[in-house]
């Protein structure tokens, strides 16, 4: 992995007796498109709030761009692009107007003439109308979301944290942000987000952690993760004959399926029914990324996550 653009050790936040977040050491390399899965209520929420240096950690510790969170975060964060729990926005103002009054709120606002222009590059970029003079409260759900994403976009940031970026976007918007998504992060921006839509990150991510239940249970590059398995998936009405038959080459039986260690699909399928076994169905034990996440997460979603307390001031 490249040098670490996010790198925590032992993150933990608790809430009383409740381990929102369990000693969690993410590694997001520069560059890289990483993707943050988990459960409603697993701790992402919070472990996004941490590394944005607005909630603080009870114990371990955070880096953001090579600096300690939460206290560099006034030199950190103007790098940052963030969209996070949904866009936050002035109802009554255009989406332009809030992307101006954004910008000349930071730290370092740009000169009036290049604000305007910069505004609405990002506005073309995520698909509206730099034209559209229409307060926010007028947009949908998925327009605010754009809007919410063009906020983050207007710095030029080296890093994206995204929490859900295509929330209410239908599938061709979806398709729209993710090649938006992409072309950024080829140009050098490292992007860190969080969706449940799992076909989205497989499309999209390099690497790919997984939180359950505060703990961070998986961390490991998506092309190894979906990698042959070199298992073959047998489907049998005679499951327990043709497991008494293979013996150790046998990795799992459940109900009508067998996953066998076996160099040749072919010979194994000739042993099988020369012995006897009926076969339904045959071949190579490939796993999608929803196969990954599920054998990772061991247990039920944890309860919802708990109110923002500890929320430091800028």
């Amino acid at each position: 992995m490249s040098d670490p653009t996010i790198r925590t050790r032992g993150l933990t936040k608790r809430y009383g007796e409740l381990r929102a977040v369990d000693a969690v050491d993410l590694e997001v390399g520069e560059g890289s498109v990483y993707g943050f899965l988990g459960a409603n209520g697993s701790g992402k929420t919070t472990t996004v709030r941490m590394l944005l240096g607005l909630v603080l950690p009870t114990e371990g510790y955070a880096e953001v761009l090579g600096q300690p969170m939460p206290s560099a975060r006034t030199s950190v964060l103007p790098q940052v692009g963030a969209l996070v729990e949904g866009p936050g926005a002035y109802d009554h103002l255009s989406g332009r107007l809030n992307l101006a009054l954004l910008d000349a709120a930071g730290p370092d606002p740009l000169p009036r003439s290049r604000r305007r222009a910069r505004v609405g590059e990002v506005l073309e970029q995520v698909g509206l109308d730099p034209a559209d003079r229409r307060p926010v409260r007028a947009y949908s759900l998925g327009m605010r979301q754009r809007l919410g994403l063009a906020a983050a976009l207007v710095r030029r940031p080296r890093l994206l944290v995204l929490d859900e970026p295509t929330n209410g976007l239908d599938p061709q918007g979806i398709s729209e942000i993710r090649a938006l998504l992409l072309a950024l992060n080829a140009e050098g921006t490292t992007i860190f987000l969080s969706s449940h839509l799992l076909a989205e990150i497989e499309q999209m991510c390099t690497d790919v952690g997984v939180l359950d239940r505060g703990r961070l249970v998986l961390q490991e590059r998506l092309e190894t993760l979906l990698r042959p398995t070199g298992l073959v998936e047998v489907h049998s009405p005679d499951a327990a004959t043709a497991a008494r038959l293979l013996g150790d080459a046998v990795v799992d039986v459940t109900c009508a399926r067998l996953l066998v260690r076996a160099e040749d699909a072919a010979s194994l399928n000739h042993h099988l029914v020369t012995s006897g076994v009926g076969v339904e169905r045959l071949g190579p034990y490939e796993r999608d990324l929803e196969q990954v996440v599920l054998e990772a997460s061991s247990a039920p979603p944890a309860p919802a996550e708990l109110p923002r307390a500890e929320v430091l001031s800028a």
